[in-house]
């Protein structure tokens, strides 16, 4: 190590510093790392394969490649998605073959943010996976099922890392303000209990940016008698509010439970992901939308009312904007999940709809077909007078076949036992 190495490790950010060097020191993550767990064997034996490590930012995931890194016999190269293209990873596959070939040594290469590599990106390296020439790291936040090309996923074992949980991070944040060789320990800090526990909550399990806060106002606090005294004020403005995670996959997730709550009547729930999403800075209109459909599909006929709380909350979108259009939405997600719920218009329509799409159908049977056209008569369409205005009889109802001749006595609406929809009954019963 280079004088200058050495001053560029010891400037380099808390969180880099504090990376755990080996699995003793790698804290949260046991489901996939703890004893006897099948990717800590792997590693300890060296025997680790193709795999893509996903999960949330500042959980881990490039510190255990980093581990991996130090623990192989291995070559271990790191390359980034965002700035490297096919003649680098070309290049890179040409040096691991020469390593094998000359040395015997196989090579790993990590790959971060991998999710943002091209199909001719990923198809580059394929050759190489199969024939055992790299051992394939990937390492991202998106879920690899949907933001990865196929054949790169069908080659790894996937290893879901979860979020931090608050006592992993606030064990993170002690081990730094200790630490006398790579953390902060010489500073002689003082950090009240209220302060670690405001740091770790809004850290919301991620370590790097409570480290980076803690550093902060470690630097950026007066020494008193040889210590730095952290007190809840100074963490407070040492780390901004929550972030709210939302990539692809966390944001149809909270779409899919904001949804699945309206459905299931419970308006904290739908309140809470409702806002949430808007918080991360989902589109409201999009919102409104899903509003609207849930008030037909999940109550219907059971309380009609209730689209008309969802379209009149986004007629107050387009009218009044946000964030002021927020209350008219808290409307009606109220509205639909205080409904009596039927979810009958949507098993009649999907009934219907999958009979046209399967066709098979004649001709419209004569008295409905529209004989308004002069000259009807001499195509064969029938007159007026066969088809039955329903309001020349008593009740505005006649008996009358409307169904095409195929589907005669077909039924797709079934009314429910829910609210209003109870008091419906089809003519004719």
């Amino acid at each position: 190590m280079t004088l200058f190495s050495a001053n560029e490790k010891a400037n380099a950010p808390l969180a880099d510093r504090m990376r755990p060097r080996n699995l003793n020191e790698f804290f949260g993550q046991e489901h996939i790392v703890g004893p006897g767990r099948l990717l800590r064997r792997a590693i300890e034996a060296d025997r680790l394969t193709s795999c893509i490590f996903y999960g949330p930012p500042g959980c881990g995931k490039t510190t255990l490649a980093s581990i991996i890194a130090q623990q192989t016999n291995a070559a271990f190269v790191k390359m980034n998605a965002v700035t490297s293209g096919v003649a680098d990873v070309r290049e890179e596959l040409k040096q691991a073959a020469n390593r094998r070939d000359f040395y015997g040594q196989p090579t790993y290469l990590l790959l971060d943010e991998c999710h943002r590599w091209s199909k001719a990106q990923s198809d580059s390296i394929l050759p190489a996976m199969e024939e055992g020439l790299i051992r394939f790291i990937g390492s991202t936040t998106e879920n690899p099922m949907i933001a990865m090309t196929p054949a790169i996923v069908s080659r790894c074992r996937i290893f879901a890392f979860e979020a931090l949980t608050q006592e992993n991070v606030e064990q993170a944040i002690l081990r730094a303000i200790t630490d006398t060789e790579r953390g902060l320990g010489a500073m002689h800090v003082d950090l009240d209990t209220d302060a670690l526990h405001h740091i770790a909550y809004v850290a919301n399990g991620d370590v790097r940016t409570a480290l980076n806060a803690i550093e902060l106002a470690v630097l950026t606090t007066p020494t008193a008698g040889g210590r730095v005294h952290v007190t809840l004020p100074i963490a407070e403005e040492s780390i901004q509010k929550p972030i709210i995670r939302c990539d692809d996959t966390m944001f149809y997730d909270m779409l899919s439970a904001f949804c699945k709550s309206m459905r299931g009547s419970d308006s904290d729930a739908a309140l809470l992901w409702f806002s949430r999403l808007l918080y991360a800075g989902a589109d409201p209109r999009m919102l409104a939308r899903r509003i609207i459909a849930h008030a037909s599909e999940d109550v219907g006929l059971a309380n009609p009312a209730a689209m008309l709380q969802a379209v009149a909350a986004m007629q107050a979108l387009e009218t009044v904007g946000m964030p002021e259009a927020r209350l008219p939405l808290a409307q009606a997600i109220l509205a639909v999940c205080n409904s009596p719920k039927s979810n009958s218009v949507a098993v009649a329509i999907e009934a219907a709809m999958a009979d046209a799409q399967r066709g098979g159908f004649g001709p419209v049977p004569a008295h409905l077909r529209d004989s308004h056209y002069k000259g009807n008569e001499r195509l064969g369409v029938t007159t007026e007078a066969e088809y039955k205005y329903p309001h020349d009889y008593p009740g505005h109802w006649v008996a009358q076949q409307y169904m095409p001749d195929e589907k005669v006595g077909t039924r797709y609406y079934y009314p429910s036992d829910q609210g209003h929809e109870a008091k419906l009954k089809p003519r004719g019963e």
